[in-house]
């Protein structure tokens, strides 16, 4: 899914994903909606040891990939760079606007080293606890730990990676491929540790 992305200043990005869509084996090619995001971090977030931020996620969803029309999530960040070392954490809570003993809590966890300014490795962890009101047992939770390799180049980025699942639940080998470009690189670089 293309996310379109805009630096309104060193602290606030706004973003796009759009188009939001999927391909099932019954119905094919389908849009499944968009989400409009907005991100807040502390400004030079690169350049510091510790660093913070909040995102927001607003979704409008299609009835096939969602139950709520509605949704969003509140992604907190916090991070360290440690030399060569990066760790993030990411509490995570998705939100169908059902009240807020129904926040989903889905964190994710970032451990990266730098090999270089152009070539990271990571080990990364997503996980769905389920609603805070009631977390789902150990073998119902979404675990999934990836190994990611990630290219900073001049023209272009790719983060790939390659995910399995720790518990029945969830999905067994997942496979993943971020492409991003700068359509415009102004005179002063932009807040991109995040």
């Amino acid at each position: 899914m293309p996310e379109w992305a805009y630096g309104v200043t060193d602290w606030f990005e706004q973003g796009l994903y759009l188009p939001l869509y999927s391909v099932s084996s019954n119905l094919g090619p389908v849009l499944d909606g968009f989400k409009v995001r907005e991100l807040f971090v502390v400004p030079h977030a690169a350049d510091r040891t510790f660093f913070y931020g909040i995102n927001f996620e607003f979704s409008y969803n299609a009835k096939h990939w969602d139950p709520s029309m509605y949704s969003s999530e509140i992604r907190s960040i916090f991070g360290w760079h440690l030399g060569k070392f990066d760790f993030i954490v990411n509490p995570i809570f998705d939100n169908s606007w059902k009240g807020f003993n129904n926040l989903d809590f889905a964190p994710a966890v970032r451990v990266a080293y730098n090999v270089s300014q152009t070539w990271t490795v990571a080990i990364e962890e997503y996980a769905d606890y389920g609603v805070i009101k009631h977390f789902l047992p150990a073998d119902q939770q979404s675990q999934q730990l990836f190994g990611v390799i990630d290219y900073k180049g001049e023209q272009f980025n790719v983060e790939a990676g390659l995910g399995f699942g720790l518990t029945t639940a969830s999905d067994r080998l997942v496979a993943k491929i971020m492409l991003s470009r700068d359509l415009y690189k102004p005179d002063k670089p932009a807040n991109r540790a995040i």
